[in-house]
C-alpha cells in the first residue's frame, strides 16, 4: 500500500492534537506543518521527536517526512 498525505495526517491525528495540519507528499517524501499546544514550552528538537514518537513504526511507512511545527501563538503570527 502507497502512503497518501492524508494516511501521515491521519496518523499523526491518532495520537496528537492538532488545532492545524497540512500534509504533502508524493508517497515517499512528505512535507507537514503542525500546530498543536502540545508543542508549548518546548524547543524545536522536543517538538519533532513527540510527533516521531506519535507516529511510532508507521514510520517504516514513511521514507522521509520534513515536518514545520509551530506553537498555536507562532501559527497566529504567521
Amino acid at each position: 500500500m502507497k502512503v497518501t498525505p492524508d494516511n501521515v495526517k491521519e496518523f499523526i491525528l491518532e495520537g496528537l492534537e492538532c488545532e492545524h495540519i497540512q500534509v504533502e507528499g508524493d508517497g515517499r517524501h512528505f512535507e507537514a506543518v503542525i500546530v498543536s499546544k502540545a508543542f508549548e514550552g518546548k524547543g524545536m528538537l522536543q517538538q519533532h521527536k513527540l510527533v516521531y514518537q506519535v507516529l511510532g513504526g508507521k514510520m517504516e511507512k514513511i521514507h522521509a517526512l520534513s515536518m514545520k511545527t509551530l506553537t498555536p501563538a507562532q501559527w497566529a503570527n504567521k
